[in-house]
Formats: C-alpha cells, structure tokens, sequence
C-alpha cells in the first residue's frame, strides 16, 4: 500500500495528467479557415478536434472591422444558433488562444453550452450527436453590432463578399 501511493506521486510528478479545456471556434479558427493552421500548429501547443457542434441557444455572429473579423456577440437569445467546431485543448494552446483573440482586451472567454453535431472517429473522447456540451468560446459584447447582418456559420471564402485580412496583413492602427 504505502509502495503504491509513492509511485502514484512519483507518477503524478515525472508525468503529470495535462489538464484539457474545451473550447468551441465559430470563425476563422476552424478547418479549412485562414487561421486553422494555428491550431495545427504544435509550438501553439495541442488541439484534438473532437466534433462539430451548434450552439443551443441564438448568438448573433457578424463579420466586422475592417478587417472582417467574425465576432460572436455574447448577448444569448438574440441571432441564430451558431456552427463551429469544438475542440480540447491543453494549457498552452489555451494560452496561445488567449493572446491570440486579444483577451480579455478584443474578446472575452466565456462558457457556452453546445449540441453535438457529428463527433470525429470512435476515440475515448468521441462525441456522440445530440449530445450537450459546455466549452469556452471568445465572444464580445458590442451592442452597436447588433445591427450588423448576423450568420449561423462563418465561412472566409463565403459568398458575403467580406475578404477577412489575416492579422499578419494588417496595417497598424
């Protein structure tokens, strides 16, 4: 007994459990979007893509600035019930999330709740549709933008006409 919680610590030290957080990505970050090689990208950190989900409640999600960035509203109710992609990530693709959406200055992180979709293989953590979910998700409150047209799902190369601008391509404010 006394053997068996020693090596249990020496495990939980030598090779710590990664903690795993989800998070749900309605926007450029998703496959086949301008910014998904970020969370391919292993010096960001990991991403295991787990299914593809909608939101349960409404969200407004517009594309504004000009950059034509997607901007999921965090005013719940109002809008359509978004698609995204709902992923597990580790701290430091968290992290690199974080800075990457300019939280809590651009977006905040928020939690949300989700209907599963379809899941992705047949994994420990596969998901199965129908299922709910809570993820973080980066939204923003603007009410100025409730006006703004609003999607159920973002596409970059969509028939919107709105070309988003990749951040490195930005010009400084």
């Amino acid at each position: 007994m006394k053997g068996s919680v020693i090596l249990t610590l020496m495990v939980g030290v030598v090779c710590p459990v990664a903690h795993m957080t989800r998070v749900f990505v309605y926007g450029t970050l998703k496959k086949g979007q301008p910014n998904y090689f970020r969370m391919e990208n292993a010096s960001n950190g990991q991403a295991e893509f787990l299914a593809r989900a909608r939101t349960v409640e409404p969200y407004p999600l517009v594309i504004t600035t000009k950059y034509n960035i997607p901007f999921l509203l965090n005013e719940p109710g109002t809008g359509q019930r978004v698609y995204g992609e709902l992923y597990r990530v580790d701290q430091q693709m968290l992290d690199f999330l974080d800075k990457f959406e300019g939280c809590p200055e651009r977006y905040q992180r928020t939690k949300i709740q989700l209907e599963v979709q379809d899941g992705d293989g047949e994994g420990e953590h596969t998901l199965r549709p129908g299922r709910f979910e809570e993820a973080f998700v980066y939204s923003k409150h603007e009410p100025a933008w409730l006006q703004n047209q609003t999607y159920e799902s973002y596409d970059a190369y969509g028939d919107h006409a709105l070309k988003y601008v990749l951040p490195e391509d930005r010009t400084p404010e």
